[in-house]
């Protein structure tokens, strides 16, 4: 979905909820996006998520948030001019309904990447009208009748009430598109009913009866329109095709000059053409009938000009069509094809190549450079003769496009601006061009060098929060001075290396082996840091200091604490590494923590329980974990197995009573 879908959500829901319910809905759904861009594409299932946690943070119906966003869509896209629009549609909320497809046809040129949904007008009466809605994507049927219900009230001054009548593969909360359980595509289909006073469309527009003065008139002859309109045809109950315009048969012959010339009449217009919009559309009477007031584009289905095709047409018994004459397609194919064969003896074509024939100058060339025809028009009913007839117009942007497709100006309408259009786009095709790929070079540097500014920011994230914890990070960018915090009882680890450096040696070799093995050791530590329960502070030397309860306070703080020593002392006897050892001490008790410097910022502890806890890691034996008295009376408690060391003199304490940490409590 385009960003300003949900810009429009991102709007009304802080000036509805506010802006501390806005960025709660964030958190929930994880959006990291403090605003969306207009013409940026966002994920599709990010819309029923914004509304699912909305739900969550309001206690209101899910149902009801996405009405809700169907309605601030409606609201904001006045801001884009986009109002003037819908009010240019008619002057009744039918004549809306019955341009919403071509209103999605016309915004396609400004987004081009929109998947937009398809909607009819099936039937209407003095008390309201039904709508038939198709689309790829899921469980938006509720936010569609936030839209309608909005436009009703704000453009036509109408209070509308719209529910669904039937639905078909659509699912409440979706996200991406409905589950496929079969090989072919699945599209939602939902009908609705739009309950509202339509007495005056009915009676101006539906009802009416005609003037005497045209009821006189003589009936029109279907060939005037096939004059005036040479690309046209007329389809019958069953959907074959009973006339057509000399323009398309002539068109359709040659670029499918093995097929016999008179079997585009009769035939079923599926194929002979693809129905390329209104897309996944069921071509039958009943299904054209309700959709009179839509645009449809018709793409001729080719063959394909190869060697097999040209010599199907040389092989061609003409005389024998019911004394059908030649026209001026069926000449050309068949000089071509003749002036082909003449040219090419001998050389044999199985059709199966990727080379085709052009069919202006005889000359091979790439299968890719051909286009087919695209005829784009509305079908209207002819009571007399009880058809459908499609009046139409062939698209072509500029005469490099008309030649690919093997027309000539001559070809197109007479009346209308066909023949100016193709014209101005040649003049401008090129300058638009220019500005269209520099544009979107423009669009593509942009958007490498966001990436790759959200690379560089992850990056220094990521390195900021391993000096400095998260939450105190946050802080300090909001408030922009340093943080300094007391706690009352944290459990402080120290972790010692031993036994991989003599401090003696002036061998540069072993000195950088000694540092590789201090590397491991501190990764395999690193490796059983679990946030948030326990931060790493530093590493000094071969020491390294972790500490748990602080930044963010834990009251399980010395269990933690434990279960990090018992773990590291598993974990570094698994690697294996000869004559390393560790020795682990923790004391338990109040600290003051805080940012320290400005260039290099670092989270340090400071009290008597850093200075006890190093003196228990100092004053330990290798590969033992030496608690405090403290700390091991609160672990003791619950369940983990401590037994006495006795008294120890420690440095700067005196005598002190020690404990080892044997193991864990039992599960």
């Amino acid at each position: 979905m385009y960003g300003m879908l949900y810009e429009s959500v991102q709007h009304y829901v802080q000036e509805e909820y506010g802006m501390d319910v806005w960025k709660k809905v964030c958190r929930i759904v994880d959006c990291k996006h403090n605003s969306f861009k207009t013409h940026q594409i966002y994920p599709d299932k990010l819309m029923p998520d914004i509304a699912a946690a909305l739900s969550a943070c309001t206690g209101e119906s899910f149902d009801f948030c996405m009405n809700f966003f169907g309605k601030c869509f409606v609201r904001f896209f006045s801001n884009f001019g986009y109002d003037k629009m819908i009010r240019s549609t008619g002057r009744y909320f039918c004549d809306f309904l019955q341009s919403i497809d071509n209103i999605h046809l016309i915004m396609r040129f400004t987004y081009p990447k929109m998947k937009s949904p398809s909607m009819q007008l099936t039937s209407m009466d003095e008390g309201g009208a039904v709508i038939l809605y198709r689309s790829g994507r899921t469980g938006m049927s509720k936010y569609l009748i936030g839209q309608m219900t909005e436009v009703a009230r704000e453009f036509y001054g109408l209070e509308i009430k719209a529910y669904v009548i039937e639905s078909q593969n659509d699912i409440s909360g979706g996200t991406a598109g409905p589950i496929k359980m079969t090989e072919g595509p699945l599209t939602v289909i939902v009908k609705y009913r739009l309950d509202f006073d339509n007495s005056e469309y009915m009676a101006k527009r539906v009802n009416t009866v005609a003037h005497p003065s045209q009821v006189k008139m003589p009936a029109v002859d279907l060939n005037v329109f096939l004059e005036l309109f040479p690309f046209t045809f007329v389809l019958n109950h069953d959907m074959k095709i009973t006339h057509a315009g000399e323009k398309v048969v002539e068109t359709w012959i040659m670029h499918n000059p093995g097929a016999n010339p008179k079997a585009f009449i009769g035939t079923h217009v599926t194929n002979l053409f693809y129905c390329r919009r209104p897309k996944d559309t069921t071509i039958d009477w009943d299904t054209l009938i309700q959709m009179r007031t839509v645009l449809f584009e018709f793409e001729l289905i080719r063959t394909g000009h190869n060697r097999l095709a040209y010599d199907a047409v040389l092989n061609m018994d003409f005389e024998n069509y019911d004394d059908m004459l030649l026209n001026e397609a069926q000449a050309i194919a068949l000089a071509k094809a003749q002036e082909f064969s003449d040219n090419n003896v001998g050389d044999i074509d199985d059709g199966s190549s990727e080379v085709e024939i052009d069919p202006a100058t005889g000359q091979r060339r790439a299968s890719q450079g051909l286009r087919s025809i695209l005829l784009k028009g509305q079908m209207f009913y002819i009571k007399d003769i009880d058809s459908l007839i499609f009046l139409c117009s062939p698209l072509i942007e500029n005469l490099d496009e008309l030649h690919s497709i093997g027309l000539y100006l001559n070809d197109l309408n007479p009346h209308g601006l066909s023949r100016e259009l193709v014209m101005a786009g040649w003049q401008h095709c090129s300058k638009l061009e220019i500005m269209f790929e520099k544009e979107e070079q423009r669009s593509d540097e942009l958007e490498k060098s966001l990436e790759l500014a959200d690379c560089w920011k992850k990056q220094g994230d990521e390195l900021l929060y391993s000096m400095i914890p998260r939450p105190i990070a946050e802080r300090m960018r909001v408030s922009n001075e340093h943080v300094c915090q007391s706690f009352e009882e944290v459990s402080v680890i120290f972790i010692e290396v031993m036994n991989i450096y003599d401090s003696g040696s002036t061998n540069v070799q072993e000195a950088m082996q000694a540092v590789n093995i201090l590397n491991q050791v501190f990764s395999a530590l690193d490796e059983e840091i679990i946030s948030p329960f326990v931060y790493k502070v530093e590493t000094v030397g071969m020491v390294y200091m972790a500490v748990s309860g602080a930044p963010d306070i834990n009251p399980l703080h010395a269990q933690h604490a434990c279960d990090l020593a018992l773990r590291v002392i598993k974990k570094v006897k698994s690697h294996n590494l000869p004559d390393v050892a560790i020795r682990v001490g923790i004391n338990s008790g109040p600290v003051v923590a805080g940012v320290v410097g400005m260039k290099v910022p670092r989270y340090c502890l400071f009290g008597d329980t850093v200075n006890t806890a190093s003196r228990m890691e100092s004053s330990c034996d290798p590969w033992k974990i030496q608690l405090s008295n403290y700390t091991a009376e609160k672990v003791r408690d619950v369940g983990y197995k401590v037994e006495a060391r006795g008294r120890v003199n420690v440095k700067g304490k005196g005598e002190m009573e020690t404990f080892w940490l044997v193991e864990g409590p039992e599960d």
